[in-house]
């Protein structure tokens, strides 16, 4: 079991650090199918693991200029807000219920990350083209809105689903705030690490965690996210954003596939 906790950590670290997300699609399986965990548990510590993990990964990226200090406040206080009433949800939820959002959602951020560029008169324009475009001066206020809007719907979900939800807040911020790919991870990392200690406190007392498990995975997830780190600022914004892409089609089917067995078996 030592060897998949330091396989399972490492790719959760690398993944954090290379695109901002994906942690939590490596741990919660990980601890489900790989460590044996039950899925409640599995998701309170893969909140507590991806939450000390995006942390410190944030501080790296931070030192790069790639952390946006006011979209990480208002995203993640509001956020923390939604993932702490989604935890107290997800408690009482279903556990099948649970996974197949967890899979549902990962094909949609997918969708929206490997939607094509739309055009106009012969030049590209963003993929946030059917965003309402807004004047310099009411800009701020309508985009912090939907920023704090968008940060509790996906703070709920996270709570239910026990992930960090970077691959909702990646796409979020790239399309909603206008920012790079890479502004966008290094933002992602600290909205992450602000949500994920919120859904963390809220499975606290009401599940039971295997802290030895938890920090093994932790200490091993973080040397990885360093590493993740140092790599991703060389890699080019459209191969992160297509890589991004795949590796959520992959895993949702997994998971899917994964549901869909235990059910069949099940009747």
């Amino acid at each position: 079991m030592s060897f998949l906790v330091l396989i399972a950590g490492a790719s959760t670290g690398l993944l954090l650090g290379i695109l901002g997300s994906g942690g939590s699609i490596i741990t919660l399986p990980a601890f489900i199918y790989l460590l044996g965990a039950e899925p409640k548990p599995a998701i309170a510590m893969s909140l507590g693991v991806v939450g000390l993990t995006a942390g410190i990964a944030a501080l790296q990226h931070g030192w790069r200029g790639n952390v946006n200090p006011r979209i990480v406040l208002v995203f993640g206080l509001f956020g923390a807000v939604g993932t702490f009433a989604g935890a107290k949800i997800g408690v009482v939820m279903p556990e099948t219920l649970q996974l197949v959002m967890f899979a549902l959602i990962m094909y949609f951020a997918a969708y929206k990350m490997l939607r094509p560029n739309r055009t106009t008169s012969g030049g590209p324009i963003s993929s946030d083209v059917d965003l309402p475009k807004l004047s310099e001066e009411a800009s701020p206020a309508l985009r912090y809105g939907h920023i704090a809007a968008h940060g509790v719907m996906v703070g709920v979900l996270t709570g239910i689903v026990g992930v960090g939800g970077g691959f909702l807040i990646v796409p979020a911020l790239v399309l909603l705030s206008r920012l790079s790919m890479k502004q966008a991870v290094g933002t992602s990392l600290a909205i992450i690490a602000i949500k994920s200690f919120a859904g963390f406190a809220g499975y606290v007392g009401a599940v039971s965690i295997d802290l030895e498990m938890m920090a093994t995975f932790s200490a091993v997830a973080i040397a990885a996210g360093f590493a993740g780190g140092m790599i991703s600022h060389k890699i080019s914004e459209a191969i992160l954003k297509t890589s991004f892409a795949i590796f959520l089609l992959v895993v949702a089917s997994y998971m899917m596939l994964q549901e869909i067995t235990s059910a069949a078996a099940f009747n």
